[in-house]
């Protein structure tokens, strides 16, 4: 379970696998290139940041990672939360932010929650994922169009009437550099699919740039030279309140990482044919996470297009991703000082086109049709992300989602009384049931469903609405496949009700999971063994 499938693929490791891994890592390190310095400028911090995540968080996760081609760097889905982190705290509070997020993504490893984490909402992903492809467009406006203005602002809607306020400053060449950016975006595929569209658009736009000497923002023009030469590791003095403080942004770069890791894995395995190491994987992605920050870096994840391009590009073991690491560090090493050059428009051109796959408006229109309240979790975390906070879209789209399951399940498990039924054969039963005698005084209730704190207020309110205490209460649980403590404490409460009527409680049909539960708490041995009956007639029986 926490052995790196590096170390499992190696075991028949031979040349042939080692040309394709290699020629796949190439061209994934080549696409990677103008995602990560555009992510990390999107995030609020220098270019040079987003390739160092590449290069280390990158190495990290393949080396250590549990799935075979799996490959992580920056995403945007981090941009929104590395921005508000910078903008409030600094460098020194995003590094701790993302070593704590990578401590929490180890132990979340160690702890197996790998399996646990898949079960979160196709609303909640949905619709955080699509708010944050909104905010990226959005934060991309100043560039596409080349607006003279000051800082954007940070909130949602004073971003937009900034850029009203500004839209007659627009800069004709920096549209013009976004639009040929976009149409080769869109059309490059057609022509070549082996060399990746974005290293091609920023080349051609870069390459017009200069030589027609286009008056646009650069990156130079902005952070000056990107350093060609690799950090040195720089931890910040840590302290708790600092800890404290950015708690909830620690939790949401931790969640964030964990379920875009997983998904991306998840998703390759089907193209692929193969199974992932869930735990393992998040257990990299911790210690990548861990590291990359101390040198500059930002969180890391893994990044589900640069994935799918590597096994299109016919990688299949980890040494793929290993490569494409290496391959953006020789990029950094001996092409970084030319980075400068890139038109910031190329650049926005490209995260528009990211913000357009990720938004996955296809399925948000079908996730539309679904019921109301899967709609209602979907558009408030939709509408939390893009508006308030995605710290916030998250935790309340979880205990959204969570309410209206325990809403669902508590409708699913339902208690029904089936004394006068059977007296009057109105309910169908088994041939051993069919001259069922009921002695007066006798009660007779199943419950049907599994019976846990969503059930149990229905369960106490059937049952206290009968009136006077019957002399026996036989409850059948035939099809209650579990139970928990608020179950427990219910029926709890119906003995001791009954024992002070001098009445008796009966059990019928017990499963396992509830009889392990009930005699472990001693409800049991309270009970007495003599009252759990393995039939509706023994219990009966027992009754008379």
């Amino acid at each position: 379970m926490f052995v790196p499938k590096l170390f499992t693929t190696l075991k028949d490791y031979n040349r042939q696998a080692f040309v394709k891994d290699l020629t796949a890592g190439v061209i994934v390190g080549v696409v990677a290139l103008p995602l990560a310095i555009a992510f990390g400028i999107a995030s609020g911090v220098s270019p040079e940041k987003g390739l160092i995540t590449a290069i280390i968080g990158g190495f990290i996760i393949s080396a250590l990672g549990g799935s075979r081609v799996q490959i992580g760097g920056p995403t945007g889905a981090f941009v929104v939360v590395i921005y508000g982190v910078v903008e409030k705290f600094g460098i020194d509070g995003l590094i701790v932010t993302t070593v704590l997020a990578g401590v929490l993504l180890v132990l979340m490893g160690f702890a197996k929650f790998g399996a646990v984490i898949k079960f979160i909402p196709a609303p909640v992903v949905t619709g955080f994922t699509s708010g944050i492809a909104v905010i990226i467009f959005s934060s991309q406006v100043k560039d596409f169009l080349g607006l003279k203005m000051g800082a954007v602002p940070a909130e949602f809607f004073h971003k937009w009437m900034a850029y009203g306020e500004n839209i007659m400053a627009f800069n004709p060449s920096a549209i013009g550099v976004a639009a040929l950016s976009m149409i080769i975006l869109l059309y490059w595929p057609r022509v070549s699919k082996k060399i990746p569209s974005p290293f091609v658009a920023l080349i051609v736009t870069t390459m017009l740039v200069q030589i027609f000497n286009i008056p646009i923002e650069t990156i130079g023009s902005r952070f000056g030279e990107i350093s060609g030469g690799f950090p040195m590791p720089h931890m910040p003095h840590i302290t708790l309140a600092m800890i404290r403080v950015l708690m909830p942004s620690i939790f949401t770069i931790a969640v964030l990482g964990a379920v875009e890791s997983l998904l991306s894995a998840v998703v390759s395995d089907g193209m692929i044919g193969g199974k992932h190491r869930s735990n393992m994987e998040l257990v990299a992605q911790g210690v990548a996470n861990i590291v990359t920050p101390l040198f500059g870096g930002i969180p890391a994840t893994g990044a589900i297009a640069r994935t799918a391009t590597n096994i299109k590009s016919g990688g299949r073991t980890p040494i793929a991703g290993i490569v494409h690491s290496l391959t953006l560090l020789l990029i950094l090493l001996a092409f970084g000082r030319w980075a400068s050059m890139i038109p910031f428009a190329a650049l926005a051109a490209i995260l528009v086109m990211v913000a357009y796959n990720m938004s996955e408006w296809r399925t948000f229109v079908s996730l539309m049709k679904a019921p109301k309240s899967d709609v209602l979790v979907l558009i408030s975390t939709f509408a939390l992300t893009v508006i308030v906070d995605l710290t916030v879209a998250i935790e309340v789209g979880m205990v959204m989602a969570a309410f209206l399951f325990m809403h669902r399940m508590a409708s699913v498990t339902n208690v029904s009384v089936i004394t006068r039924e059977v007296e009057d054969g109105e309910t169908p039963l088994a041939p051993e049931l069919a001259h069922l005698k009921i002695p007066r005084g006798v009660e007779i209730y199943e419950i049907n469903g599994p019976f846990f704190f969503g059930a149990a207020e229905t369960f106490t309110s059937t049952i206290t609405s009968v009136g006077d205490a019957p002399r026996v209460l036989i409850i059948r649980m035939r099809h209650v496949p579990a139970i928990d403590a608020t179950g427990m404490k219910a029926l709890g409460d119906i003995m001791k009700r009954l024992r002070t009527a001098k009445g008796r409680l009966i059990l019928s049909e017990i499963h396992s999971q509830p009889f392990l539960a009930l005699e472990a708490s001693g409800f049991l041995k309270s009970l007495g063994e003599e009252n759990l009956a393995p039939s509706l007639v023994e219990a009966v029986e027992r009754a008379q």
